[in-house]
């Protein structure tokens, strides 16, 4: 009696390991797969803001040649067209921006990167018709606003400390969740009704 009490112990135990093993390896995997995704996401968040600086400063290098074109749908927005320099930057800020799309986990992230192209797109329209000396100063206010706005909602998805001022950009929490975020007066400004 002793032995099948020992033994049934023993099976007791083994199972009772085993599933302790099974807990931990099953946090383990989801621990990898978030720090995995994070990774992704970091890479795709700093190759879209290395194309979108790029995209920037070609636009304002002297001599470059920048034509516009309205948009054929609404909202008629000028569209900037590049010669094939510039269009080399101009398709790596769309590849750059699809592949965040791909990725990116929270909408704030891909809305505020929606809003830093279209700023980008209307400081190069703006280029076509100015020097870069003479470009107003709200196009790159706006410009590098939206840019702020980015790296906040990134760095929040990202699970980093985002709630902190950039600038004169203050956050203001709504609600309990992480996603929701009010726009900061900064870039409140900076968007356009749609």
């Amino acid at each position: 009696m002793t032995v099948l009490i020992a033994a049934a112990m023993t099976l007791i135990g083994v199972a009772v390991g085993g599933w302790v093993t099974l807990l931990a390896q099953g946090r383990l995997l989801r621990r990898d797969h978030s720090t995995q995704w994070r990774d992704i996401r970091l890479a795709a968040y700093t190759g879209y803001l290395s194309a979108f600086r790029e995209y920037v400063a070609y636009v304002q290098r002297p001599g470059v040649n920048v034509a516009v074109v309205p948009r054929p749908v609404r909202p008629h927005d000028p569209m900037p067209v590049f010669d094939e320099t510039g269009a080399v930057y101009k398709e790596r800020l769309e590849a750059a921006k699809t592949t965040l799309r791909l990725v990116s986990g929270q909408p704030r992230v891909v809305r505020s990167s929606n809003l830093m192209v279209r700023c980008a797109r209307q400081l190069a329209a703006e280029r076509a018709d100015h020097d870069v000396e003479t470009i107003p100063a709200r196009a790159f206010e706006q410009l590098w606003s939206a840019e702020r706005e980015f790296v906040l909602a990134a760095r929040a998805e990202l699970g980093l400390p985002h709630d902190f001022e950039i600038g004169d950009r203050p956050t203001r929490r709504i609600g309990s969740n992480a996603d929701e975020f009010e726009l900061s007066p900064l870039a409140v400004w900076i968007q356009e009704p749609e």
